[in-house]
């Protein structure tokens, strides 16, 4: 964990929330746990893209190479009108 990153439970988060936003306003990440265990992530708005990936790497929360993904061809194809998005909803019914 960074020493720019602050691990707090919820109930700490719900009667410290003021000034956990100063905080990450300041630069710093909150990391929000439940019971002990990492749920979410409050990161400054101003860090780029770049910045808040390299963090959530070094948090070992991703594993990334740097290099651009290629782009993924479709797994599968639909016959007639029918439209993937129709076939999930019919499916979850």
């Amino acid at each position: 964990m960074s020493t720019r990153e602050k691990r707090v439970g919820i109930r700490e988060l719900k009667s410290t929330l003021s000034k956990c936003v100063r905080e990450v306003k300041a630069g710093r990440t909150i990391v929000i746990t439940d019971h002990g265990q990492a749920v979410a992530r409050i990161v400054p708005e101003a860090l780029s893209l770049r910045e808040r990936v390299e963090a959530l790497r070094k948090a070992g929360a991703v594993a990334w190479s740097g290099r651009r993904l290629r782009q993924a061809r479709p797994s599968g194809k639909t016959s007639g009108a029918r439209t993937i998005a129709d076939l999930v909803v019919e499916n979850r019914e």
